[in-house]
């Protein structure tokens, strides 16, 4: 198993290029996950000139185009704007000549400081023993999860109905998690939590895959080491589409990272309608 940094790691070819290396491990099923495809884009733009003085990303949103193949990528990093406080750049991820995911990335300098005012109270699970890991070959399932071979994530047991045919239509599912290699969450990685593996349609009784359209993600402070709490909602689904937010609290209950995605599901003819959270 290799860890976070070495499946992010990348090699400066000038000009803002950086060559990628990207890791079958960080997938789900035969396709690599959309919060790790982030996060190379995320490193790139910090290790390009932009990020001096600016060394942490803040803010992401990206636009997955069409699924990357684990191997070889190019990641080229253009400057849109460097300022005092905030830097933008744009950030293409490309194979065979080809932008895979785009994203516009906002590198800034956080820190650990605590909210002046915040309205989210931090999720309520059980201790971290009580739940559930959730494995690499789910029972039952059709498609291997690699993704949880690097992430140790245990659900809470009352979001698992989905598992035994019987979902609670709630539209959440909230969890802990840590870096399987023993690792301290950051900025970066906290992209990979920000896009929580299973997606919420299954508690809404939805199965199947689930691709990731558009992701916008905030991190607000650097996490203080330890677990990390997050809980994944849907708001409404439709047409097709999904809408999913996360939100993530450290191991001292401060919000760390919020995003909000647009993905694709098969919806049936016949909704269930509205439930209560």
């Amino acid at each position: 198993m290799g860890t976070f940094r070495e499946a992010t790691a990348l090699t400066a070819y000038g000009e803002g290029e950086f060559g990628a290396t990207l890791d079958p491990q960080w997938s789900v099923g035969t396709r690599l996950h959309g919060g790790y495809l982030l996060a190379v884009l995320a490193r790139a733009a910090c290790e390009s000139p932009a990020g001096a003085g600016h060394p942490h990303v803040t803010a992401v949103s990206g636009t997955f185009v069409e699924p990357p193949e684990p191997g070889e990528a190019l990641a080229r990093v253009e400057t849109l704007r460097v300022g005092r406080s905030v830097a933008q750049v744009r950030a293409a991820l490309v194979q065979e000549g080809r932008t895979r995911v785009e994203a516009h990335v906002t590198l800034g300098l956080l820190d650990d400081s605590d909210p002046w005012w915040s309205a989210h109270e931090p999720v309520s699970l059980p201790p971290e023993q009580d739940c559930f890991l959730a494995p690499v070959d789910p029972p039952g399932a059709d498609m291997r999860v690699p993704l949880m071979a690097v992430i140790e994530e245990r659900i809470d047991p009352e979001h698992l109905a989905f598992a035994f045919g019987a979902p609670s239509r709630r539209g959440t599912i909230a969890s802990w998690q840590r870096l399987a290699d023993g690792s301290d969450w950051d900025p970066l990685s906290l992209l990979v939590a920000l896009d929580p593996v299973p997606p919420v349609s299954f508690d809404l009784g939805l199965s199947g895959w689930v691709p990731t359209i558009q992701l916008s993600a905030y991190i607000r402070r650097l996490p203080a080491p330890g677990p990390i709490r997050v809980r994944l909602s849907a708001t409404d689904v439709g047409g097709d589409r999904m809408d999913e937010v996360a939100h993530i609290w450290d191991d001292k209950g401060r919000l760390v990272g919020q995003a909000t995605q647009l993905a694709a599901v098969r919806v049936p003819p016949s909704p269930p309608g509205r439930s209560a959270a």
